[in-house]
């Protein structure tokens, strides 16, 4: 230190690097208080967790989620609102200083498949999804994510007197998509205003997956999923006997000849240098018996790509070599693209770097940039309302195989529960050092 002489009065005036040392004891200080909260209540975050995976519900039916987070919420002196979009809910938290609107997403819904890994508080839920009974299991780690929002919320809570700014919790319905004939998810929780009062200035979300060792969190900036359009191919020949096909048309034929023209698309008339894609046909339903030339056939599939030109490319291109593939063949195809899509996952530039330093320096983690990967998430549609930052949460536990884990969506999918703690931490300490730098204008 140096004295320096102010209007008469002597002052004490600290050089740079004891400034810094200051701060970075005074940052410090705020990550062990940060981490010691999310430890304090891991426990009650794996209870949770067990309970909801115990209790599975599918899209648009979380009743009894969206009632445990709710009675949760409002214990903790959130304001709550409830049945956004059929079962999803909102809490708003202001803290004690002004400052941004930072909103943290998670999960809630299961998945109609019927679980096989043996745990003790395996789920052994049925029910009925689009006309069929099937079993019901948390099989994308949605329970984990509602978890640890709830312990994200209760932490803040604690700290309600010292945020600088205002904390959104929503705890979102059917993220794997609504039954048949509904509509749900974070596109009808939006229409329905859930950033009109107070509008976010950033969103924060993450997902827990399988194969990525616990203790690593995966980020990029830009596109990090696909958008995702099922499609619908409907091919029209004229019924025959199979023994004299020249009497009729034949759209199993034409339609062999589109699922071709499909991945023509795809190899030569998609720039590869732009963004990868990926085009499949999943589904080939025709004919009832061995000699009979039907007189129809269907098609489905899915189309995943990262850029938005691309996508509208892709998809006139396959209206266009369908039709005309059928019409050579003296036949006729109607391409449809389903309800439903989700958009690309897109992590704001800007925001991303902004919180790349965050994501480096939270203690117990590692943060590495990952490539992009082809499944789809409707948090796309709130990271195209603020800017969004959307991290993957390894589940896996480092000293196990990961490689053979079973992956996310499967009936083996289990989750390593100290990747709770993990999701935890990350997303307090998004959310604090987020206030920090955009503090309060005026």
């Amino acid at each position: 230190m140096k004295r320096v002489s102010n209007g008469g009065f002597a002052v004490t005036a600290l050089t740079g690097s004891l400034c810094l040392a200051l701060l970075a004891g005074a940052a410090h200080a705020q990550d062990s208080a940060i981490d010691a909260s999310a430890a304090a209540l891991e426990q009650k975050v794996i209870d949770w967790r067990r309970d909801i995976h115990q209790h599975p519900e599918l899209g648009n039916r979380e009743t009894r989620t969206a009632g445990l987070v709710a009675e949760h919420l409002k214990a903790l002196g959130f304001e709550v609102r409830e049945g956004i979009a059929a079962t999803g809910v909102i809490g708003i938290l202001r803290g004690g200083k002004p400052g941004p609107v930072v909103a943290l997403r998670a999960d809630m819904d299961a998945l109609p498949v019927t679980e096989d890994t043996g745990l003790p508080f395996a789920s052994t839920v049925r029910t009925t999804y689009n006309g069929e009974e099937v079993g019901v299991m948390h099989a994308c780690g949605h329970d984990g994510h509602t978890a640890i929002l709830m312990g994200v919320a209760e932490a803040l809570a604690g700290m309600k007197d010292d945020l600088a700014g205002t904390i959104m919790v929503i705890f979102q319905p059917a993220e794997e998509g609504a039954p048949e004939g509904e509509t749900g998810g974070a596109q009808r929780m939006l229409a329905e205003g859930a950033f009109d009062d107070p509008t976010p200035d950033a969103v924060f979300g993450l997902h827990l997956m399988s194969g990525m060792p616990t203790g690593q969190i995966g980020y990029r900036e830009g596109p990090i999923l696909a958008s995702s359009d099922g499609f619908h191919v409907h091919v029209k020949g004229e019924q025959t006997h199979g023994a004299m096909p020249w009497n009729g048309v034949d759209p199993i034929v034409l339609a062999s000849q589109i699922v071709l023209g499909f991945q023509t698309i795809q190899s030569r008339q998609v720039d590869v240098t732009n963004q990868p894609s990926v085009l499949t046909v999943g589904t080939f339903d025709a004919g009832t018996r061995a000699n009979i030339v039907p007189d129809e056939a269907v098609l489905t599939g899915t189309l995943r790509t990262y850029d938005e030109d691309m996508r509208a490319f892709i998809k006139q291109r396959m209206q266009d070599t369908a039709g005309l593939i059928a019409q050579s063949g003296q036949g006729s195809a109607e391409v449809s693209f389903l309800p439903g899509a989700y958009a690309t996952t897109v992590n704001d530039p800007e925001l991303t770097q902004a919180m790349e330093p965050t994501l480096q320096s939270i203690p117990g983690v590692e943060a590495v940039v990952v490539p992009k990967r082809t499944p789809s998430e409707d948090f796309s549609f709130f990271a195209q309302e603020v800017p969004g930052l959307f991290l993957f949460v390894g589940a896996t536990p480092p000293d196990g195989n990961l490689a053979a884990a079973a992956p996310n969506h499967s009936p083996q999918f289990v989750i390593d529960e100290a990747s709770l703690l993990v999701g935890m931490r990350t997303l307090l300490h998004l959310t604090l050092d987020y206030m920090e730098k955009h503090p309060a204008k005026g």
